[in-house]
């Protein structure tokens, strides 16, 4: 029976036997919510009915114990409240801090901007121990470092004739706010000095040091138990805390079993050091351990704090374990003297504000995050500061960085309201992402895929598929990894890789295509160029839809329309025949155009067939190149405007000529394009001119073709009639006669 004050007296079901009649204890009635959102009920226990539950520590949220219940001391009065009994919680800050601010992992970090926010002065930890330590016997042989640039500062402090326990309650309870196991008095300290200042440390037995404590890499093998149970295997990239034997810590991440603390601990060695970011980071990727200590380590330690953080935990110790500070105090290395100093004005401040913020609460702000001014001169309408960086604030080193610390100390929500200004989007976009956009739609529209490789090849390829000369001249200096040790010249390469990923995999996407950058060399001179290229191979799956129709001329027919996005027009190019083993083209069955003398060029066909065995493709390859200077690329973006289509029937009439052999067909559909277009005027429209066949042989006379048009006339206002349509034909076909070198063909 469980007497709970004005509510009477409750029958409650307990196990527990820490307790005796009389005691005051936390009772939980039905309908109360625990913590972890545990509602209690009326219910059955062992077949007797309970009106509630009485409450271990535990259950409250308060420690661990479990054991028996929590035994209220004070006696208060029956039936109180008990949120007016315990003492009061801690507040829990639940922040998430950004990689720049590694100063805020810790309690002044976090205190320090507090401090600032609510303008409140900021009160450190004092420390009484200084460093100075009574003559006497050393404890341990000292410290040596070989390898002063993973760590660049090494202290370490003796503590003689501590004894081993639970930390203080108080201690305990912070520690388990923040989510730490209380283990003992030692052990705690480092933790809590560590969550207290940003700065790890580790205690070492002292008996259990045998002779000097090195700071090396390990041995290649070497193996190490960590305190948390697991041997790891270490490599010769591992930096360890050493003595002469054997390694004790995995540096910057865990301390080993085989130094640790325990209860026969009488002298111990704190370890506070300053170790290479990248170095711990490495190491705890490689033994996929991670621990608080690494987590800050590896976003930066203020290497200015170290020594008042050791002084810290040497006070700390003193008074959770007694004893006293000894010899010796060793430090190896140094922190690198810090000083930093960024000039900035209000003017400035102002115009990246975009508003007004009084001149002395700029500095204010400035001087409440302990960034101080050390330098004040009046300027042309304002004031300009000489601001001193602490060394905690290593983000901040050019004036713009002052500005965010300036309105948020002000205050975002004061910033005044204001119509939005912003500069409009020309119409102009920058050419090179103009052209690769139009070209990547046009391919896409085409039915090819997109891809995206890397700009890195390797050298023994592009010396077998373009030249020795350019695999010297994109030959990077110090690349990442061999296979990719050169610029690309070409992107086909890359497709080609993507292709026979797809031909192993028996997937049917074999027209491919890619925008971007390649590196030619020309004359001695290495040139980036915008290049877009496309690859049509031989579909592994042979359905029923593949394309039988693709050939040499689906390939120019495509690079004429990339080209003509660059403003350039392959149709009226003199094309030679690509010779050679450059680049892999087909000898015989591929041509180019243009050069890099003329900004531009292009290269198309069939890809080599015996080098596309030798890399595992499959069947026949087409394939299309256009590059293109990116100062070549015309600049003017016409933008895209609705154009009102016709919805009349077009009127369709044939145009045959007899032509030179060496004409060549686009240059002869311009020019009756041209003819149609002055004859047709404003009555209605020519809407298309196409070649649509080629006859050479019987019936002509030597070195002459015949090229047949098509000409396609529309209205978009009514339907044309016979008559009015074939008076202009004839007009054209007059014209023709009269002003070119062409017949017709009867």
């Amino acid at each position: 029976n469980v007497d709970i004050g004005a509510g009477g007296v409750k029958r409650i079901v307990c196990g527990a036997q820490n307790y005796k009649v009389g005691d005051r204890v936390p009772v939980a009635l039905p309908g109360a919510v625990l913590p972890g959102n545990f509602t209690i009920k009326q219910s059955k226990i062992r077949g007797e009915l309970s009106d509630g539950m009485m409450c271990s520590a535990k259950e409250l949220g308060m420690g661990e114990d479990q054991s028996g219940l929590l035994i209220l001391t004070g006696r208060p009065e029956l039936g109180t409240p008990i949120n007016s009994v315990l003492p009061p919680g801690d507040t829990v800050f639940d922040v998430e801090i950004t990689p720049n601010r590694p100063d805020c992992l810790s309690h002044i970090g976090l205190a320090r901007e507090l401090a600032a926010w609510f303008k409140k002065d900021l009160r450190y930890p004092r420390e009484i121990f200084r460093g100075v330590v009574p003559a006497g016997a050393d404890a341990f042989a000292g410290v040596r470092v070989d390898n002063s640039e993973d760590c660049p500062l090494y202290t370490a402090h003796v503590v003689s004739g501590v004894k081993v326990g639970p930390s203080p309650e108080w201690m305990q309870a912070r520690l388990r706010a923040v989510g730490l196991r209380p283990i003992n008095n030692i052990v705690d300290v480092g933790n809590y000095v560590m969550l207290e200042y940003g700065q790890p440390m580790h205690a070492f037995d002292a008996k259990k040091i045998s002779g000097k404590i090195v700071v090396r890499r390990a041995f290649e093998g070497e193996k190490i138990t960590t305190l948390d149970g697991k041997e790891r295997t270490l490599t010769e990239r591992t930096l360890v805390i050493a003595d002469d034997t054997k390694a004790l810590v995995v540096a910057g991440v865990m301390g080993g079993e085989n130094s640790g603390i325990d209860d026969s601990t009488t002298t111990i060695v704190l370890e506070c050091a300053i170790f290479r970011a990248g170095s711990v980071r490495a190491t705890s990727r490689a033994l996929a351990l991670s621990s608080d200590s690494s987590y800050r380590y590896e976003r930066g330690v203020d290497p200015h704090a170290a020594k008042e953080a050791a002084w810290r935990a040497v006070d700390l110790i003193i008074e959770t374990a007694g004893g006293t500070a000894a010899g010796p105090v060793c430090v190896v290395g140094s922190d690198i003297p810090w000083q930093r100093e960024v000039v900035v004005t209000s003017n400035f401040l102002t115009a990246k504000l975009g508003f007004e913020i009084p001149a002395p609460e700029m500095r204010s702000a400035l001087e409440s995050l302990e960034l101080n001014v050390v330098r004040e001169n009046t300027v042309a309408g304002g004031v300009e500061w000489t601001v001193s960086i602490p060394s905690w604030r290593d983000d901040l080193d050019r004036p713009i960085d002052l500005v965010e610390e300036v309105l948020r100390i002000y205050g975002t929500e004061r910033i005044p309201p204001s119509r939005v200004s912003a500069i409009g989007l020309a119409v102009e976009d920058d050419p090179v992402t103009s052209f690769n956009r139009k070209a990547t739609t046009y391919l896409v529209g085409h039915d090819f895929h997109e891809c995206v490789n890397l700009t890195l090849r390797p050298g023994a390829e592009i010396t077998t598929w373009v030249s020795a000369t350019a695999a010297a001249e994109l030959a990077l200096i110090n690349p990442f990894v061999e296979d990719q040790s050169h610029l690309r010249p070409t992107l086909v390469m890359g497709l080609l890789d993507t292709l026979l990923l797809n031909q192993s995999r028996g997937v049917a996407a074999v027209r491919l295509c890619e925008a971007g950058r390649i590196f030619l060399e020309n004359n001695g001179q290495n040139f980036e160029a915008a290049a877009v290229a496309f690859v049509i191979g031989e579909d592994p799956t042979r359905r029923w839809k593949n394309r039988e129709g693709d050939d040499f001329f689906t390939v120019k027919h495509h690079l004429a329309a990339l080209a003509a996005f660059a403003g350039v027009n392959i149709e009226a190019e003199p094309l030679e025949a690509l010779t050679g083993p450059g680049y892999g083209w087909q000898e015989g069955n591929s041509v180019s155009a243009g050069s890099l003398d003329r900004g531009w060029l292009a290269r198309f066909g069939l890809v080599n067939l015996s080098m596309l065995r030798s890399r595992g493709v499959e069947g026949k390859v087409l394939a299309g190149v256009f590059a293109i200077l990116p100062e070549n690329i015309p600049g003017t973006v016409q933008r895209s405007r609705f154009k009102e289509f016709s919805l009349f029937p077009a009127a369709l009439r044939d145009v045959a000529l007899v032509v030179d052999s060496s004409s060549q067909a686009g240059a002869v559909r311009s020019k009756v394009s041209e003819i149609a277009l002055a004859k047709a005027g404003s009555t209605f429209a020519v809407e298309s001119v196409d070649v649509f066949d080629v006859y050479e042989g019987k019936g002509l006379p030597e070195g002459k073709k015949s090229l047949a048009l098509s000409l396609v006339f529309r209205s978009p206002s009514r339907t044309l009639t016979d008559d009015e349509v074939n008076a202009v034909v004839q007009s054209v076909k007059d014209e023709i006669e009269k002003t070119t070198a062409y017949q017709l063909r009867k």
